[in-house]
């Protein structure tokens, strides 16, 4: 008769990935390894994960091998056992399995920090759609106040990447669905979308997509001649305004110009910046990884 079922196989250390444990680790000390009985573990019903996906891949995997990657857990506040931080798909899994024991990293966490690390740790994960993964990033600067930086730096990613990825919020919720439903998944063909003048510029993009009609060259192509055409009917429409009270008063502001001279003066490059007060260096920074970001897709 076998013994119990154990979630770390023989001869295995635990381990665990920088990206999150030692994020963490620098806050509250170092986690301690142990085998915690499965009982006495309870999902935190706050974690950002909306659904867990197909776990037959990681049940069969478990199965096999047990769990590879130790779960990240938390002593709970209230009663007795712990409370999952970071491996929801592999606790689940392991139960489908029937461990009766899975390998933890035992950590000391506070409510935010156990979201945070939950969040990160599901932006580590490949299956992630753009959209996903952009969703993710704005979660981490709006509710933890994460810079771009502060993102690039928890994920392993660039700045640019994340600047990038960040432009496809741009896209309404609407059209997000639309493309879904096309299969447009490509993150090149849908910062294209991002970059279009309106949403009427960017549905008639996601149609030309949907027909099958435009590859990424030809897409970039039409997304600049119908910004275009959008440039010249607002310039239309407001000619002869200005002359009026009325439209003197409700003008915008006169952009703020930042230029740079290179000293050979081989080249001199200038910036504008339409808002109602001066940018800030950070903003300055971030416009020109953008246009970086864009010249490099043109080369690709």
């Amino acid at each position: 008769m076998s013994g119990p079922k154990r979630g770390l196989p023989p001869k295995r250390r635990m381990r665990h990935d920088s990206h999150f444990v030692e994020e963490l680790a620098q806050r509250a000390g170092e986690g301690i390894g142990r085998m915690i009985p499965a009982e006495l573990i309870t999902s935190n019903h706050d974690q950002p994960r909306a659904a867990l996906g197909d776990l037959a891949d990681l049940v069969a995997s478990i199965t096999r091998h047990g769990i590879l990657e130790p779960l990240l857990v938390r002593r709970r506040t209230e009663g007795h056992g712990y409370e999952l931080i970071a491996g929801e798909r592999r606790f689940h899994a392991a139960l489908e399995v029937g461990l009766q024991e899975v390998p933890c990293l035992l950590v000391e966490a506070t409510d935010r920090e156990a979201l945070e690390i939950a969040l990160i740790e599901n932006l580590q994960r490949k299956d992630l759609s753009p959209f996903e993964e952009a969703e993710g990033f704005q979660t981490l600067i709006d509710k933890y106040h994460y810079t771009h930086e502060q993102v690039a730096t928890a994920l392993g990613r660039s700045r640019v990447t994340v600047t990038e990825t960040l432009h496809l919020l741009r896209i309404p919720d609407s059209l997000r669905t639309r493309c879904r439903h096309a299969d447009i998944t490509a993150k090149g063909l849908l910062l294209e979308i991002a970059k279009a003048a309106d949403h009427e510029a960017m549905a008639a993009l996601v149609e030309q997509l949907a027909s099958g009609q435009l590859n990424r060259g030809s897409l970039r192509e039409l997304r600049r001649a119908l910004s275009a055409d959008h440039a010249s009917t607002a310039e239309g429409d407001t000619e002869g305004a200005s002359d009026s009270p009325e439209a003197q008063q409700s003008a915008p502001p006169r952009p703020f110009v930042m230029r740079f001279k290179n000293p050979s003066r081989s080249f001199s490059v200038s910036l504008s910046f339409r808002t109602a007060r001066e940018p800030e260096p950070r903003d300055i920074v971030a416009a020109l990884e953008e246009l970086l970001a864009e010249l490099r897709q043109q080369l690709q």
